[in-house]
């Protein structure tokens, strides 16, 4: 089958998953993953399998990259040392129990080791997908664990490869000085290239350019790192991190907005393709097993899934103990974790289409020309863990939450409502500074000083009513979104993307636009120049004032009193409002 082909059956695979998916209301990748199981017995398509180079060189880095913008450094902080153990500890562990039942199971010790290192990363895309309604503090750990743990295993592949291919053992001490040197330079190519990326931005002013370069920026991180010898994972995360707590200073609101939906496509076509892709081995992979020892590939298959559970279950109930009696420290016991509300945690451990793609990178020979036996089994065994922990896992993970009983958090909904009061504040503190610069009408400084005003007072109103009432707390957050002013949309009241989403045409609003065309048939011309004056100053000084709110946002991020999925979401709304006020100016 040719590329376009492919391509094709992809696309129509994934669209189809997705319809089937919101219908019964499974999570997208285990409908594409038997979807793509099934499409890989259709004629012609039983010989396709996933791209080993394809999916670490292409894949990876942009999946990565997305999840990293949209995973919370100020949690990470927060969480550290669980995420530490997760993505470093564990994965070594799990590594070693895997080799062991391996190795018993008649493997080599260097191939036992490297089917361990092949197992032993959660998927990123599979857990942002599966476990994406956990709270906060859960989903941020899984996602940093996900993103990090894949250099971790990487690092670990690499050194055990070469062992299989040269034929000798594992230098222990050489393994642990890559790791570290994989992990430290990996960070700084990272903090690099997002710094020279930052540079860049400040002097490009189209966003199709801005983009482009966005588009770039993972894969500039990435091979630089695999071209040293170090891990293009950690750099890529690196960069990403970076980016998300200095790249909006010099982001426009045009390319913000473009670069978000571009990414959201990209990103879901991408995971999807992985899963359909990771469905057509099956095929491939059943076909070798069935002619060769099918018993032991499964007895191996079966073997390692338990290790890869059992692993993580003991390890995530395990670690909270040892960290309690190190850390005596009362705000450290407030956020240990209840043996329920780390069940989801435990559960968690999905395999995905890094690990397919590390199985299927196994050499097929070795540096002396002999063929690396068993090398069939290894990818039969990683395909059966990436099946069940995927299905089953995936499948009861919603009775699993439901279980744990997690409490909610309305400390998100607080920092949003926290941070449209500070932005609405400084956008007052600066309102004279800006108009008197502006040269704004006295009447439409003070009707804009009002408006904040009111809306500031009606904040701190719901905020007090909301305490201790999440869903009221999400309420007040929306209905606090930045509005632009009742002489341009007809009110005071609801978010700029709400105004946007509904054209502010509800069956109570007024319609701007269509209620100047109105006064233009009844007024007299010089009224409806002064309106339009008005209105244009109106407008003017909304924008200048958009800058005083963002720094008060990122300023508030920066002092940690809100998270960086918060300024995410406000700063959504801000770039919402530039685009609606600019539109209507130019209109005029």
């Amino acid at each position: 089958m040719d590329g376009l082909e492919l391509a094709v059956v992809l696309g129509a695979t994934i669209l189809v998953g997705g319809v089937v998916a919101q219908r019964i209301r499974v999570a997208a990748p285990l409908v594409l993953l038997v979807l793509g199981a099934g499409v890989g017995f259709l004629p012609g398509l039983g010989g396709v399998r996933l791209p080993s180079e394809a999916v670490l060189l292409l894949f990876l880095p942009a999946l990565l990259y997305w999840e990293s913008l949209n995973t919370s450094l100020r949690e990470i902080r927060s969480n550290l040392r669980t995420i530490a153990l997760l993505a470093v500890g564990l994965v070594f562990a799990t590594a070693a129990v895997v080799a062991v039942v391996a190795h018993l199971l008649g493997l080599t010790w260097a191939l036992s080791i490297t089917l361990g290192a092949v197992l032993a990363p959660t998927d990123a895309t599979a857990v942002a997908a599966v476990a994406a309604r956990l709270p906060r503090r859960l989903i941020t750990t899984l996602r940093a664990e996900s993103l990090v743990n894949d250099g971790t295993a990487l690092v670990l592949y690499s050194v055990a490869v070469g062992a299989v291919v040269s034929g000798q053992d594992i230098d222990v001490w050489g393994a642990v000085v890559r790791f570290f040197a994989s992990y430290g330079f990996g960070i700084a190519i990272g903090l690099a290239v997002g710094l020279i990326v930052y540079w860049v931005r400040r002097y490009l002013d189209n966003r199709l350019l801005e983009n482009t370069l966005s588009v770039l920026t993972p894969f500039l991180a990435y091979l630089p790192a695999e071209l040293f010898g170090v891990s293009g994972v950690v750099s890529v995360v690196t960069a990403g991190l970076l980016l998300t707590q200095i790249g909006h200073r010099v982001i426009s609101a045009h390319a913000r907005i473009q670069g978000y939906g571009f990414w959201q496509v990209t990103s879901y076509l991408l995971n999807g393709a992985l899963f359909v892709l990771v469905g057509l081995d099956f095929h491939p992979t059943l076909l070798a097993v069935l002619h060769d020892d099918w018993v032991t590939a499964l007895a191996l298959g079966l073997g390692s899934t338990a290790a890869v559970i059992g692993m993580r279950f003991l390890w995530v109930n395990t670690t909270p103990y040892a960290s309690r009696l190190l850390d005596r420290r009362a705000g450290e016991r407030d956020r240990h974790l209840h043996f329920r509300e780390r069940m989801p945690i435990a559960w968690a451990g999905f395999r995905g289409a890094v690990s397919l793609a590390a199985a299927l990178g196994v050499p097929r020979a070795m540096s002396d020309g002999s063929p690396v036996h068993d090398r069939d089994l290894v990818i039969a065994a990683t395909f059966v863990v990436i099946l069940v922990t995927l299905v089953v896992e995936g499948l009861t993970m919603p009775v699993i939450v439901r279980w744990a009983r997690l409490p909610e958090d309305p400390e998100e909904q607080r920092e949003e409502i926290e941070a449209e009061r500070a932005a609405l504040q400084g956008a007052l503190d600066s309102l004279d500074d800006v108009a008197s610069r502006l040269e704004s009408p006295e009447e439409v400084r003070e009707d804009l000083r009002a408006d904040y005003g009111r809306r500031l007072e009606r904040l701190r109103r719901d905020a007090e009513a909301a305490e201790g009432d999440a869903a009221a707390a999400s309420r007040a957050a929306a209905d606090a979104g930045v509005t632009v002013s009742a002489a341009v949309i007809g009110g005071t009241g609801g978010s700029a993307g709400e105004a946007m989403a509904a054209g502010a045409d509800g069956p109570d609003a007024e319609d701007p636009i269509g209620g100047a065309a109105e006064d233009a048939t009844e007024g007299e011309p010089d009224e409806i120049q002064l309106e339009r004056e008005a209105e244009q100053a109106d407008i003017a000084l909304r924008l200048a004032l958009l800058e005083a709110k963002r720094t008060a946002v990122d300023d508030l991020r920066r002092s940690r009193a809100i998270d960086d999925a918060v300024m995410r979401r406000v700063q959504g709304r801000f770039d919402v409002e530039e685009l609606r006020l600019a539109a209507i100016s130019e209109d005029d």
